[in-house]
């Protein structure tokens, strides 16, 4: 009876000595607020490696589209919110820049990245990620049945064939909607993009929220075609999805994601962790399982259903110019196109 007692008080003492070790530990973990973009069915993937590797940082996620992401850093500017941003296009990270919202920092092994892939500054204000690129999911069964073939073309959306079957990204709350506008621009000028969206938005549907939504409703059938970006609609086609994936002919605008430290945080040392973490070549392993163009060199590998040659499809993107006619751009374009744009 001595020994039953003896016993079960030594194992009631390990389990409160285990429990105080855990209540301690998770006391003593630094917790990080996160502002991301990232695609919701990768950033809890991210967020478990990240995890893994420092368990001592716990992460409040804050997701949102880029616009929607960007506005809200840039509303908080005298009392910012977050203490990183991971996951955020680099003409947002440009602009948030410019207006001193960032913390410079050059992470642990910053220099194996590909230099387009870092802010020029020392120490660089931000680092990229990955890449994204412009895509349209074209829907084969749906296209069939109504007689709306294939694009090959950002022209071709403008034919009468299409009108009423083209969903795309509203730029002011999607990262995709802005580089396609953009990258319009420094494909043909001003005057001659103007003229191509007023005969885009002739046949647009609606106007969504979200870059990757016009993918999605082009999978589910109620489009034919969505103007979205690679990663979806790979991602899509690799499931089952009656789509094709189409890059046009003409160049494929892009944008990086990209991640920095918000000045003032009160968790510099965790924030610069987590930023050695984004650089590094797990990290960059990681993008690589739905990204084709990845920051470090040598990482890359092929992903289905993206061409051999996206690299060189890739328009030559001035980076600086999207950011610098950020509010202009999207000023003109709410002026003439907002009207279809849907309820959220």
């Amino acid at each position: 009876m001595k020994n039953a007692l003896l016993h079960t008080l030594k194992k009631t003492t390990l389990a409160l000595a285990l429990g105080a070790a855990v209540a301690s530990q998770a006391a003593s973990a630094t917790e990080l607020t996160v502002y991301t973009a990232v695609e919701s069915d990768d950033l809890q993937k991210y967020a478990q490696r990240f995890n893994q590797a420092h368990p001592d940082i716990t992460i409040r996620w804050v997701r949102d589209s880029t616009g929607v992401m960007t506005a809200r850093l840039l509303a908080e500017k005298d009392n910012p919110r977050a203490d990183v941003i991971w996951g955020l296009a680099a003409t947002s990270l440009l602009l948030l820049d410019d207006e001193g919202l960032l913390e410079p920092y050059a992470p642990a092994g910053v220099e194996k990245l590909d230099p387009k892939f870092v802010d020029q500054n020392t120490p660089p204000a931000w680092v990229g990620m990955d890449a994204w690129v412009a895509a349209i999911c074209y829907n084969t069964i749906e296209g069939e049945k109504l007689g709306v073939p294939m694009p090959t073309s950002w022209e071709d959306l403008t034919r009468p064939e299409y009108k009423g079957h083209v969903v795309m990204p509203n730029p002011s709350s999607s990262g995709t909607g802005y580089l396609d506008v953009a990258s319009w621009i420094q494909l043909w000028g001003e005057e001659q993009a103007w003229t191509f969206m007023d005969g885009l938005h002739d046949n647009i549907s609606r106007y969504t929220h979200s870059g990757s939504a016009p993918c999605n409703l082009a999978a589910s059938g109620e489009a034919v075609v969505g103007v979205s970006f690679a990663f979806r609609a790979a991602r899509l086609k690799s499931q089952g999805a009656p789509v094709e994936v189409v890059f046009p002919s003409e160049g494929l605008g892009w944008d990086m994601e990209a991640a920095a430290i918000v000045k003032g945080t009160q968790n510099l040392e965790a924030a610069q962790t987590l930023m050695d973490w984004a650089v590094s070549r797990e990290a960059n392993e990681l993008y690589n399982e739905g990204y084709a163009v990845v920051a470090m060199p040598g990482v890359a590998k092929p992903i289905e259903n993206y061409p051999a040659d996206i690299v060189e499809r890739m328009i030559d993107n001035d980076f600086s110019f999207a950011a610098v006619n950020r509010d202009r751009i999207l000023q003109e374009w709410q002026r003439r196109y907002d009207g279809k744009t849907e309820a959220r």
